[in-house]
């Protein structure tokens, strides 16, 4: 399968990074974007190229703003991801597509989901729901680390930027360990790619999940697939459970996967949106 880097220039002139896995091309059934995590680049999934292709798949991904190729965008919301992911798909003319958001990309995949009608299907794995969600104690069962670099966030970009001195402990479980030295040794590929150029994008990042993401939920006309892991205490399983409620998801619980080895459901998760959506 070919890959390719381009960019494309945004609506407002920035430009944004977009990584091409896809060796359909224009002839693909569908498109697929990738959405990736905190922190990350917008590499398609390698673990999941394959079997794209033999389900007729296009997958497309791009750093999103801060990271990698793509210029900042300060004070960005998680609907800003809509945007550029429309102006991407203007682009490169494509008509419809499907959207699929692992971790802090899970939100990023709703907004476009919930903004663009060109937009047939979405997965969310591992995702958080908004700051707001109507009852929901939000930083329940979350990791020291998580709590501390979020909640840092909620005062501010200042207070985000000083809490990276603090270290970071994932607090992976044994699941997300094994998952790790197979196939998706891949996602700590991605993670070690970071460098203090791409620190702009994760505070960012961090900063839009505690802000009003700027998403309509209600608008959400696609079939979607939530997957979480029981044990995820990253973005604990209570997040995945209200965002599958709140907008009639198809919702696949891991029982005793964590944040990582969730992803080990995605080969099929692509099955379940090759089946779902119409060619």
């Amino acid at each position: 399968m070919g890959d390719g880097t381009r960019i494309v220039t945004a609506s407002d002139g920035r430009r944004l990074c977009v990584r091409d896995a896809g060796s359909f091309g224009s002839d693909s059934p569908l498109t697929l974007f990738w959405h990736h995590g905190t922190p990350g680049l917008g590499l398609p999934p390698q673990p999941l190229l394959a079997l794209a292709d033999q389900l007729g798949l296009r997958l497309i991904g791009h750093d999103r703003p801060g990271y990698g190729g793509s210029d900042r965008l300060a004070g960005r919301l998680i609907g800003h991801a809509a945007a550029d992911v429309a102006d991407i798909a203007d682009a490169l003319g494509i008509t419809r597509y499907a959207v699929m958001g692992y971790s802090g990309g899970g939100p990023h995949a709703l907004a476009c989901a919930a903004a663009d009608p060109r937009v047939v299907g979405a997965i969310v794995v591992a995702g958080l729901a908004p700051r707001s969600a109507d009852g929901l104690d939000w930083y329940a069962d979350m990791i020291a680390s998580g709590r501390h670099v979020l909640s840092a966030a909620e005062h501010g970009e200042e207070a985000r930027r000083l809490a990276e001195h603090d270290g970071y402990d994932p607090e992976f479980n044994a699941r997300d360990l094994e998952a790790l030295d197979g196939p998706w040794s891949w996602l700590g590929d991605i993670a070690g790619a970071f460098t203090a150029d791409d620190l702009d994008g994760a505070i960012d990042d961090d900063l839009s999940y505690v802000r009003d993401w700027d998403v309509d939920l209600d608008a959400i006309g696609a079939a979607t697939l939530v997957i979480h892991g029981t044990e995820d205490r990253i973005a604990p399983v209570s997040h995945g459970t209200w965002v599958a409620e709140r907008i009639g998801a198809q919702l696949w619980k891991r029982g005793g996967d964590g944040h990582v080895s969730a992803v080990q459901a995605l080969p099929e998760a692509l099955r379940w949106l090759r089946d779902t959506v119409p060619a």
